[in-house]
C-alpha cells in the first residue's frame, strides 16, 4: 500500500459519496429537529453501505463473476425506482402535513437503509476496479471510503438541517432531490 493507493481510495470515497451527500441534505431538509446522534446515524449508515458495496463488488469479481454481470444491468433501474418512491413519498407527506408536524418528522431506520442501499448500489462496480487488490487492500480501501463518506454525509445532513429550518416547503425540495438523484443514476447507468 502506497500513496497512490490511499489517494485512489480517498477519491473513490469522494466520488461515491456524492449521491449519499445529496440524500443527506434531503434528510436534513425534512427534519429540522434532528439531533447529533441521528445525524451520525444517517452518516454512519451511508458510510457502512458505501464501504460494503465495493467489498461485495470485489467478492463478486473474485468469486461470482457471472452473477455480478447479471445483476449489474439492473442497478440503474433499482436505484431509480427506490429513490423515486422515497422522493415522491417525501413530497406527498410534506404537502399533506402541516408545518408543525413536518418540521420534526422522524426518518425511520428502514427508510434510511433503503436510501443507503439505493445510493450505494452503483458502488458495486468499484469492485471491478479494485479486482487486483488483495483482501487486506480491499478492506482498507473500503474503510477509507467509509470514513470519507461519513464526513461528507455528516456535512450534508448539517447543511440540509440548517437551510431546511429556513424554508417552509423544504420537504418538497428534499423529495425532488431524491428523484433527481434516481434519474441521474439511471441515466448514467444506461448511457
Amino acid at each position: 500500500m502506497d500513496f497512490v493507493f490511499f489517494l485512489n481510495s480517498i477519491l473513490f470515497g469522494i466520488s461515491l459519496a456524492m449521491d449519499a451527500f445529496s440524500v443527506s441534505i434531503a434528510n436534513g431538509l425534512t427534519n429540522k429537529c434532528m439531533v447529533k446522534r441521528t445525524m451520525c446515524l444517517i452518516s454512519g449508515t451511508f458510510a457502512f453501505f458505501q464501504a460494503l458495496m465495493p467489498m461485495l463488488g470485489w467478492v463478486c469479481v473474485h468469486y461470482l463473476v457471472q452473477f455480478f454481470n447479471e445483476v449489474q444491468k439492473f442497478i440503474p433501474y433499482i436505484a431509480l425506482v427506490i429513490l423515486a418512491f422515497i422522493g415522491i413519498k417525501m413530497i406527498v407527506d410534506c404537502v399533506k402535513n402541516s408545518e408543525d408536524s413536518q418540521s420534526c418528522k422522524k426518518l425511520t431506520f428502514v427508510a434510511l437503509v433503503v436510501q443507503a442501499i439505493a445510493t450505494s448500489i452503483d458502488a458495486l462496480s468499484v469492485g471491478l476496479t479494485t479486482a487486483n487488490y488483495d483482501v487486506v487492500m480491499a478492506i482498507v480501501s473500503a474503510l477509507i471510503i467509509a470514513v470519507v463518506t461519513f464526513g461528507i454525509c455528516l456535512f450534508g445532513v448539517w447543511l440540509g438541517k440548517t437551510f431546511g429550518a429556513k424554508f417552509k416547503w423544504s420537504g418538497i425540495l428534499g423529495g425532488v432531490i431524491l428523484i433527481l438523484i434516481g434519474v441521474e443514476i439511471f441515466l448514467t447507468g444506461i448511457l
